[in-house]
């Protein structure tokens, strides 16, 4: 069995994975785009009820979630990058440099995600308030990696694995 290059490779910087991350919206933007579009015409254009209050059915809300979390589970699975992570040539492994297992990578996607509950709060604090929690609150995800040694974000210690430099 070759050795895993991966595990000679030094952690990455922070802002190496938040450019990846960028990358990475506009592929879920992509993504949710088509969903709702697949959705809409299945539904003959009535999956959202607008009028006094916006009705979005939970079905799709949790579609659209399943969709992208495959999306994220399915990449760091196949060869442990996003299509956002490639360019960056960093790779999300193991903490022993390994493929991330199904049960990994499904922590680390949820880790990475819960702060999506804050949008609960929408209602309560309206829409703008409610945007900066979310912002604040995974600002607070991500900046746990500027003091571990090893660059580790929120999920990435819950899951076990680590982002890592391919350079």
């Amino acid at each position: 069995m070759p050795p895993n290059l991966a595990t000679a490779d030094t952690p990455c910087p922070l802002w190496r994975r938040l450019l990846a991350l960028v990358y990475d919206l506009l592929i879920v933007v992509a993504i949710v785009m088509v969903v709702g579009l697949l959705c809409q015409l299945a539904t003959g254009g009535n999956l959202i009820r607008t009028g006094a209050t916006v009705v979005v059915p939970i079905w799709y809300q949790a579609l659209q979630g399943a969709v992208v979390a495959a999306y994220f589970v399915s990449s760091w699975r196949r060869g442990g990058q996003t299509l956002g992570m490639r360019p960056w040539r960093i790779r999300v492994t193991r903490d022993d440099g390994g493929t991330l297992s199904l049960q990994q990578a499904l922590i680390r996607v949820l880790v990475a995600a819960a702060p999506l509950v804050s949008l609960l709060l929408a209602p309560v604090l309206g829409l703008h308030a409610t945007a900066w929690t979310l912002l604040v609150v995974w600002a607070g995800w991500f900046a746990v990696a500027m003091f571990d040694p090893r660059r580790r974000a929120l999920h990435d210690i819950a899951a076990g694995t680590e982002v890592r430099r391919l350079d």
